[in-house]
């Protein structure tokens, strides 16, 4: 159980957004995240320390990049098995780019959806799979015009 209480695996997923995308603290990751955490999501993948890491600097990234993004679990199921809970979540992530992303702010707003697979044990995410729509960001924000005007 972590130390907020809850073993719940939606919730697990919930506070990573809440707490840690939204906000660009890490510190929920120290938390939630397995010592032993394996994480499989390109650009995010690693085992351990190394994951948790990348996880914390992604939440950084994602905060400087949408300072005001908000994350709304809109669909979410969990399969109980022998080594966890697998839950499946897709979430809504909306916001505005005033930090920097692959280049200036550009005051666009986004709408984007994610989907996450995540095996949660005792309250932690001891296994992780993401897929953030990066095509919608790159497009809705401009990069994908920037990158194709350039051939």
């Amino acid at each position: 159980m972590n130390e907020n209480g809850t073993n719940d695996p939606v919730r697990v997923m919930q506070r990573m957004f809440e707490e840690g995308f939204a906000t660009g603290d890490g510190a929920v990751a120290d938390e939630l995240c397995s010592p032993d955490m394996i994480d499989h999501q390109f650009g995010l993948a690693g085992t351990g320390a190394e994951a948790i890491e990348h996880v914390k600097a992604a939440m950084a990234d994602v905060h400087g990049a949408f300072p005001d993004i908000k994350f709304t679990i809109e669909d979410s199921t969990t399969t109980p098995g022998p080594q966890g809970d697998t839950v499946w979540v897709r979430a809504h992530g909306h916001g505005t780019n005033t930090g920097p992303f692959f280049g200036p702010p550009t005051g666009c707003e986004v709408d984007f959806t994610v989907i996450d697979v995540a095996r949660v044990v005792d309250g932690q995410i001891v296994e992780h799979w993401g897929v953030p729509d990066r095509f919608a960001l790159l497009a809705q924000t401009g990069v994908l015009g920037r990158l194709t005007s350039q051939s």
